[in-house]
């Protein structure tokens, strides 16, 4: 097997429509990336499992994680900027502090996840997930595992199980005030 190619990162400016800056670094796809705090960083994620740090003004990687084994297919920045979450295909979600990138918890709700993302007001983290799409049609929906997990963010414990989705998992979103969210996936639901 052949090594994947680098995928560059580009930062544009919209209004002047031309490329400010160019990160190289993650082989193959990057499926993932915010902007730091107070824009100075930006963190990026990809199919090689790798999670880094760049600095937007001289395009430098500042830190690298390898913590995933796989792909990560999620990553969501806390409201605050001083921390993230992960999920990836290797069963594992994982908060990482946004300076320095070290891995502060894991999470292993035993199925791949799609999606991950922070509460806002709680110390929540919401997984998402389940078995690949393809084989949705050999199980039953429980061997899918498609449920919500919802696990403190400190102690790492499983709060509680949201179901109703029959199908994988690929998307979550926190509403503004913290008190609700959304999923979705591709049941359709």
């Amino acid at each position: 097997m052949r090594p994947l190619p680098l995928t560059p990162l580009f930062v544009f400016h919209t209004e002047r429509q031309e490329l400010l800056q160019e990160f190289c670094g993650h082989a193959g796809r990057i499926t993932r990336a915010v902007w730091g705090q107070l824009n100075r960083t930006i963190i990026s994620a990809g199919e090689d499992g790798t999670v880094r740090l760049w600095d937007v003004e001289t395009g430098k990687q500042l830190a690298e994680s390898n913590e995933h084994k796989k792909q990560v297919n999620d990553l969501t920045l806390s409201a605050d900027g001083t921390h993230f979450v992960t999920g990836s295909t290797d069963k594992t979600a994982k908060v990482f502090d946004a300076h320095t990138l070290e891995c502060l918890r894991t999470f292993q709700p035993e199925r791949p996840v799609n999606a991950a993302t922070l509460s806002p007001i709680f110390d929540h983290v919401i997984l998402g997930g389940g078995q690949d799409a393809m084989s949705v049609t050999l199980t039953s929906s429980k061997a899918g595992k498609f449920e919500t997990k919802i696990y403190h963010k400190v102690f790492g414990e499983e709060i509680g199980g949201i179901k109703g989705h029959f199908g994988p998992i690929n998307a979550l979103a926190v509403s503004p005030d913290g008190r609700s969210f959304s999923s979705g996936g591709e049941d359709g639901a």
